[in-house]
């Protein structure tokens, strides 16, 4: 089991990208496709944020947000009011 958590930002020159996973993967990390586009998207060692690595933004990054991993039961305790989407 991995515990990692990272979110990042979805927008870029006011555009709002819709990211999912491209099916391939690079040194056991995900590389990310955004629909909008067709960039691959990947997060380079030492950066602070994805980086496009392939399409139409090559080179510019989305930024990453502070997070942290926190169990549901411990989540709905503190935040007794929250809601989500269930599929």
């Amino acid at each position: 089991m991995v515990n990692l958590t990272a979110v990042y930002s979805r927008e870029i020159s006011g555009r709002v990208l819709t990211l999912a996973p491209s099916g391939w993967t690079y040194n056991d990390t995900f590389v990310l496709y955004d629909w909008e586009t067709e960039s691959l998207w990947y997060h380079l060692q030492g950066e602070a944020g994805l980086t496009c690595i392939s399409g139409q933004y090559k080179d510019r990054e989305l930024p990453e947000f502070t997070s942290f991993q926190i169990r549901w039961n411990a989540w709905k305790t503190q935040k007794p009011h929250t809601k989500f989407l269930k599929f």
